[in-house]
C-alpha cells in the first residue's frame, strides 16, 4: 500500500465516522483540509505548502486540457 492509498483511507474512515456524529461531508473535508493545513505548517515551509495548495487549486478540473500533457 502506498502512503496515497492509505491517506485515501483514513479519509474515507474520517469521513464515515464524521457522517455517523452527525457532520455534513462538506463541512467534514473543509474541516479536515484546514487540520491538515495547519499540522503541515509545522513541518514544511509557509512558502513550500502554499506553493503545493496554489498548485492543487489550479489544477482541481479534471476536464481541463493542459499544454504540457500529451495525448
Amino acid at each position: 500500500m502506498s502512503v496515497y492509498q492509505w491517506a485515501r483511507q483514513e479519509l474515507r474512515d474520517s469521513l464515515a465516522s464524521a457522517e455517523a456524529a452527525g457532520f455534513e461531508p462538506g463541512l467534514s473535508l473543509r474541516a479536515l483540509l484546514s487540520a491538515v493545513v495547519e499540522e503541515s505548517k509545522a513541518v514544511r515551509s509557509v512558502e513550500d505548502l502554499a506553493d503545493e495548495l496554489q498548485f492543487l487549486a489550479e489544477n482541481l478540473d479534471d476536464s481541463a486540457d493542459y499544454s504540457f500533457m500529451r495525448p
